[in-house]
């Protein structure tokens, strides 16, 4: 039984598509930048290596015979994983293999072209190359990087082609391993003749640098043997994947526990939150805030950690890279965290508009930072900037206390318009009930806070005012219905059937639910929400379905961390079981890579290969490959499936509903402050060193 995954045991499904399909293609990351495959069998695009970038540019375009190759509007079958992609192809019956993976270490990235066909037949490769090089003397504050118009000439006697701008800020350098002609000002060239066996081959490397002479060091490092290259790539992401469940490793700084079990869907399951993390992890010596997290790859927002979707794998980040969480903590809070969404980390300047969701967030990170690692005396820590500098329970305090600021003529936050909340539902504004039942979670966490520092008044307020709001939280209960109110600034009540309110209720105060709503809830969300690979994030009976088409918040899909959550919803709602039936489904979902930004449900775009798609870049959808809540899944294994509960102290409580799935499944090296524990499904040990 494979316990530890490598990039074999991650590889996804085939996936096939013909030209301009919807489909997403998969990207690739050697943790120092990232780069995404095009639809062709060969080319390239979002090259940036931080803090050079190349925008979105596609660059490699294949010519077979002097014609474009996907011009034949032939099938291509794609393979991600996490060390390379292989794409594949048929024209004119010649059959194409690429091998695509980021340099190790290096701002590179290479292809490595086998063809097959009738020995002795000549076939000329044509790439047309494109470069748009820069390096922005700002923070990347947009969500595509930044890149300038570039004039590609020729490089000494080599078969490549080497990019400028005239800023002169940043280099791109591409070229072939074999001999090979330039035609034009972008077209490079050459012939393979197949061999006795009827194959040939060729290679490519693409380079981002600041100079010519850096971009020629590492260009000729990696055309000197590209299949060196994607052998080392493996390396560096079998090595990155062991390092995450091994605590004595110096790939991070904590790790994550070792899952036992012979149950397929789990194991997928768990093992896709784990990559979607890990897929993430920038060790950029451009960062100013160290190792980062971005949020989304390989398209859009390159540099930037948003405060939500961190905290969406808060439990992940604390297990498995404490040390960089708590410094991303520290420097939000300098920020300002009612001021922006996150930050970007070339500069640490932030980044956008308040998201309605940052008391909430913060408040999460903290807590679990702090009851994972044991380390307390973070709340006694100075944090904040001039005036707002005090200690960081004092901070949790405000985030917990934020909300009364917020009230209007009601005892409700009202959380302002559609940017702040989720960008594509327009009645989904206002006096949201989920955030104000997150208020309600935050105001608990903060009296656990102050009972731990010995201000038992100050708890006991705190949990009064508490038990106020969830009343008021009641208020907006739809009944009998199974969904919930957004209060307007009139007073009107408008009906949202959105999940959001679904997982946040359901995750934050299940308990000041009555049985009648938890049993309403669940059957709103099986009717209206659900599907048997994904779900819904908007029922296709609300009146906002209409608005949008935006598949991570809208009736034809769900952004990747809201099945996860409903699915934690679900078990403290008390029916785990509609959980673990519906695990075997969403597993499927997990063959085409990390979690996307969002994934179609069946009913909108079919399947690929038996799960529910992932949405494409292009407008309206606007959905980038990867997203990096991703950890929510971690979350929902260890505190749905396994029942896990670690109390601020870090008493470990639990109550497992594994058996279900697999009697004797097992979480092994569970790390809690100074002690490690194991989890199975008669409860928790804990281990002795």
């Amino acid at each position: 039984m494979t316990v530890i995954p490598r990039s074999a045991d991650l590889a996804s499904d085939v996936l096939t598509h013909t030209y301009d399909d919807m489909f997403n293609p998969p990207g690739l990351t050697n943790f120092l930048g990232a780069v995404q495959v095009d639809l062709d069998v060969f080319a390239l695009r979002s090259i940036n290596f931080p803090p050079y970038s190349h925008g979105d540019t596609i660059t490699g375009q294949l010519y077979v015979d002097g014609r474009l190759a996907r011009s034949y509007g032939g099938q291509v079958e794609v393979v991600w994983r996490p060390d390379h992609v292989v794409r594949s192809t048929r024209i004119e019956g010649l059959s194409f293999r690429t091998t695509t993976a980021c340099a190790p270490d290096r701002p590179a990235v290479v292809v490595q072209l086998e063809v097959e066909g009738e020995p002795g037949r000549e076939v000329r490769i044509g790439l047309a190359l494109a470069s748009t090089a820069t390096r922005s003397p700002n923070a990347w504050l947009r969500h595509m990087p930044p890149s300038e118009p570039n004039t590609l000439t020729a490089l000494d006697d080599r078969p490549a082609l080497i990019g400028t701008g005239e800023s002169g800020s940043a280099v791109s350098l591409q070229g072939l391993d074999v001999p090979g002609e330039i035609h034009g000002q972008s077209m490079l060239e050459a012939t393979i003749t197949l061999d006795a066996a009827g194959k040939g081959r060729l290679g490519y490397a693409n380079v981002l640098a600041g100079t010519s002479a850096e971009a020629v060091a590492n260009y000729d490092t990696c055309i000197a043997d590209v299949s060196a290259v994607i052998a080392a790539a493996e390396r560096q992401w079998d090595k990155a994947l062991a390092d995450a469940f091994d605590p004595d490793s110096d790939g991070f700084s904590g790790s994550l526990p070792v899952l036992e079990t012979s149950n397929e869907a789990l194991r997928k399951l768990y093992w896709w939150g784990v990559l979607g993390v890990v897929w993430f992890r920038r060790d950029n010596p451009a960062s100013m805030i160290g190792r980062a997290y971005d949020t989304l790859m390989p398209r859009h927002w390159q540099t930037t950690t948003f405060i939500w979707d961190y905290s969406l794998s808060s439990l992940t980040h604390a297990l498995l890279d404490p040390v960089p969480m708590r410094r991303h903590i520290e420097h939000w809070i300098d920020l300002d965290t009612h001021a922006h969404f996150g930050t970007e980390w070339l500069t640490g300047a932030p980044v956008g508009q308040w998201y309605s969701v940052n008391d909430f967030a913060m408040t999460r990170l903290v807590r679990d930072y702090v009851r994972f690692t044991g380390d307390e005396e973070f709340l006694a820590v100075q944090a904040g900037r001039d005036a707002a500098r005090k200690p960081v329970g004092e901070h949790l305090l405000d985030w917990a206390t934020a909300w009364r600021g917020l009230r209007e003529d009601h005892a409700l936050a009202d959380y302002g318009g559609i940017d702040n909340l989720l960008e594509c539902v327009s009645s989904y504004v206002h006096e949201v009930a989920s955030f104000n039942a997150a208020n309600v979670w935050c105001l608990r966490v903060a009296a656990e806070v102050a009972e731990r520092s010995g201000s038992t008044d100050r708890a006991e307020l705190l949990r009064k005012e508490a038990d106020e709001q969830a009343g008021h939280v009641n208020e907006l209960y739809v009944e009998g219905a199974g969904f919930w109110h957004a209060r307007q600034p009139d007073g009107t009540l408008l009906p949202v059937r959105h999940c959001y309110d679904f997982n946040i209720i359901g995750t934050t105060m299940a308990a000041d639910l009555s049985e009648i709503q938890r049993t309403e809830m669940v059957e709103f969300f099986q009717r209206e929400l659900q599907t048997p690979n994904w779900m819904r994030a908007l029922s296709p009976y609300d009146a906002d379905a209409a608005f949008s088409v935006r598949p991570d918040h809208q009736w034809n899909g769900a952004y990747p961390a809201w099945p996860a959550d409903a699915a934690r919803a679900l078990f403290a709602m008390g029916r785990g079981d509609v959980a673990l039936d519906w695990l075997p489904g969403l597993a499927k979902t997990a063959n085409q890579g990390p979690c996307g930004q969002a994934h179609f449900v069946e009913e909108a775009v079919p399947a690929m290969a038996g799960g529910a798609r992932k949405a494409p870049a292009q407008f309206p959808y606007l959905i980038d490959w990867a997203c990096s809540s991703s950890g929510a899944w971690v979350s929902l294994v260890l505190e749905g499936v396994f029942g896990l509960e670690i109390d601020l102290d870090g008493t470990v409580h639990a109550n497992p509903q594994v058996a279900a799935l697999d009697p004797d499944a097992r979480l092994s090296g569970l790390r809690v402050g100074p002690h490690t524990y194991d989890v199975s499904a008669t409860g928790v040990v804990r281990k002795e060193h």
